[in-house]
């Protein structure tokens, strides 16, 4: 073998040396918690407050694939049903190991604290809020041997108290939108019958132990097309989501505008790193045509917005649905 020359031996031993302050210095290098890159370490948990197959579900479950893939950590959905999400997100805004989020709906953020006193979390000061997810309308049905438009109200309001309405929840916006629809239809007086989620209330309706509730498209459309339910109308205007469906104000019933969404949100003392990285990978991953899709597909418009988009929404809505609850009179234990 040749021995080296000095200035191979040289040009060797220097880079030999640049490799190992390199390792040196990787290997000592202390992570910094206040790099996007440096979470998460583990997987994540992300709880919803309703059970498999709920439109909360389904928007998770379709965010969870692509954000797993962006963070290169696993990504878990947990159902955590019960109380209209809010034991859900009681649990997100105790967690303290960094990996835990929620996906949340509206009355978790809007109107839980106006509606339960000893909310065992506040809203305002509990989480740390990351991106709006989707939005939706609502739509109204009910078993479909009912009349459909205006004489749908004409037998509810002749049905009185012997008739019933189903949500996902005291305090959901389905509730508060179901009392806003009965203060713009004169003698229209169901009982609301709580669930723990729109499969249960479309059960329930199938089963002829209720008569109406406001249900997303997701849910609702499926049974509507099949013939086994019937959409008296959209909460809003006309949507792109159920272009079919006409808005209540077709069948004489105006101002009742509430869209159900979700939120993906973190403990309040979800670190920076991971605020800012979930900042810059969700809106991303939602906006994202094959995402948006899939979320048409199952009901919902792929909104994707900034943590400041959110809490301006969140600021907006509680505002009206804080107005329904005092204007109802509605108080819950």
């Amino acid at each position: 073998m040749k021995p080296l020359s000095i200035s191979s031996f040289l040009r060797l031993f220097a880079t030999l040396l640049i490799a190992a302050s390199a390792c040196t210095t990787w290997a000592a290098a202390p992570k910094d918690s206040k790099n996007p890159a440096a979470w998460p370490t583990r997987p994540l948990r992300i709880l919803v407050g309703f059970p498999g197959g709920s439109t909360p579900d389904m928007a998770a479950r379709t965010l969870a694939e692509p954000l797993s893939r962006a963070l290169g950590q696993p990504v878990i959905i947990e159902n955590k049903p019960g109380a209209s999400g809010n034991i859900a997100a009681d649990q997100v805004a105790k967690a303290t190991d960094d990996h835990t989020l929620g996906v949340v709906i509206n009355g978790n953020l809007t109107s839980a604290k106006l509606l339960y006193p000893r909310l065992p979390y506040d809203p305002a000061k509990d989480f740390a809020l990351i991106s709006l997810l989707t939005t939706a309308p609502l739509v109204l049905v009910a078993p479909a041997n009912e009349p459909g438009g205006a004489e749908f109200f004409a037998a509810a309001r002749q049905g009185a108290s012997q008739w019933n309405y189903g949500s996902v929840g005291n305090g959901s916006v389905a509730h508060l939108g179901m009392e806003l629809l009965k203060s713009r239809v004169p003698g229209l007086t169901p009982v609301h019958v709580p669930f723990a989620g729109n499969p249960q209330v479309v059960t329930a309706m199938l089963g002829g132990q209720i008569h109406m509730a406001l249900i997303p498209p997701g849910v609702a459309m499926p049974h509507v097309r099949s013939g086994k339910l019937k959409a008296i109308g959209l909460a809003g205007g006309r949507s792109s989501l159920v272009p079919e469906v006409p808005p209540l104000a077709d069948a004489g019933v105006t101002n009742v505008n509430l869209e159900v969404w979700t939120a993906l949100i973190g403990p309040a003392g979800l670190s920076k790193a991971a605020q800012a990285r979930l900042a810059q990978e969700v809106p991303r991953i939602i906006r994202d045509a094959d995402t948006r899709q899939k979320l048409f597909n199952q009901g919902w418009q792929a909104v994707g917005i900034s943590p400041d988009g959110l809490k301006s929404r969140v600021k907006d809505e509680a505002a009206i649905l804080g107005g329904i609850i005092q204007s109802r009179g509605i108080k819950l234990e």
